[in-house]
């Protein structure tokens, strides 16, 4: 009898060694978080993403490269070297993380993220329908992609599709055409001719150690504590369902593993984000980050000048993967930005260390 997949790391290293994992997007902040923890699975890894922006990027400080059977610097665009890539490699899963994933970049460059978000993900779809093998997919959104009106409700699976930003429409786009292809060619009652299951996943704003993006409010803070310049918020009370970057990631790999298992059963969308009731504003997230860091000083500035529109209401409710998968978050909003400041705080400490440490503390290693 099969043992029923956990969160155990003995249980999810049975699931993933010596398995082939190619993962799109491996250069990226949860990228490379993502090999580090496939890394310790014991999982052969294949990564597929365009190069790392700058030489501080985590990808670059841990030498993503090393965790990778190979790594591929290429476009998610071009879809005929992601076939090729995809064919010779015959995956067993599949984790699509690449994209185009910053709300305010979207409206300096919607096509860009149109193409990269949507057009990017059929090509993965397509690459997955044309293997031989039976492959697991795991096809990674956004909390974003609902329509919404701010109600203080919070998302539920089922819930209706918009997107008011480029970023937003782009993702809610994508969970169209994952559907499409799940009903048009990995449908479960034809499992046995097709071999593929697909699942979309929808997190919540992750926060963690590593990541350098502009226009994030953790990498923002950390930059102006290391110019000595303070910090200007946009919107100090939108809220957002926050959570480690390693919560979503290690739902990804439950989620898979369960799809491994039983791949007829979990072809649906899901959320992953934390308890409804655990959500702060970003005020309260900039003050937060500042007393763990140690800058309870630090200067907070509003930024009173126009901006472009942002949801300042966002709440996922994550039921569905309590039930179906056994899923619930492990750490707090507020835990996670004690783990994430610690990261930043120590830089005295090689990064790849830092990163192992929480990797240990999350799984219980």
């Amino acid at each position: 009898m099969e043992k029923m997949v956990t969160m155990d790391f003995t249980i999810l290293k049975e699931q993933f060694e010596n398995k082939k994992v190619f993962v799109t997007g491996h250069t990226g902040f949860k990228g490379s978080w993502l090999l580090l923890i496939l890394k310790e699975l014991g999982a052969k890894v294949v990564g597929y993403a365009l190069a790392p922006e700058n030489e501080a990027d985590l990808f670059n400080q841990i030498d993503g490269a090393q965790y990778c059977e190979k790594s591929i610097i290429a476009n998610i665009l071009d879809a005929e070297q992601l076939k090729k890539e995809i064919s010779a490699f015959q995956p067993d899963y599949i984790f699509h993380l690449a994209a185009q994933a910053l709300v305010r970049k979207s409206y300096e460059n919607p096509i860009e993220t149109y193409l990269v978000n949507t057009i990017g993900t059929a090509n993965v779809l397509e690459a997955m329908r044309l293997l031989q093998n039976a492959c697991v997919g795991i096809m990674v959104t956004t909390d974003k992609v609902y329509e919404n009106p701010e109600r203080g409700t919070a998302f539920e699976e089922s819930d209706k599709l918009g997107g008011y930003d480029p970023y937003s429409a782009s993702k809610a786009t994508c969970e169209i055409v994952i559907d499409s292809y799940r009903n048009s060619f990995f449908n479960a009652q034809a499992f046995n001719t097709h071999k593929k299951s697909i699942a979309s996943v929808r997190a919540g704003n992750v926060i963690g150690g590593g990541d350098f993006s502009k226009d994030r409010i953790i990498p923002d803070i950390v930059r102006s504590i290391q110019n000595k310049t303070a910090i200007s918020l946009r919107n100090p009370e939108a809220t957002r369902p926050w959570q480690h970057v390693l919560e979503p990631l290690g739902a990804y790999l439950l989620l898979a593993a369960h799809m491994h298992q039983k791949p007829e059963a979990f072809n649906e969308a899901f959320n992953f984000g934390p308890a409804i009731d655990d959500v702060l504003t970003v005020k309260e997230v900039t003050q937060l980050f500042l007393s763990a860091f140690g800058a309870q000083q630090h200067k907070i500035d509003i930024d009173l000048g126009q901006h472009v529109h942002e949801a300042k209401l966002l709440m996922l409710n994550s039921e569905k993967a309590r039930l179906k998968i056994n899923w619930t978050p492990k750490w707090k909003a507020l835990d996670a930005i004690q783990q994430t400041a610690w990261w930043y705080a120590n830089e005295q400490i090689a990064v790849r260390q830092r990163c192992a440490e929480q990797i240990i503390n999350y799984f219980n290693l």
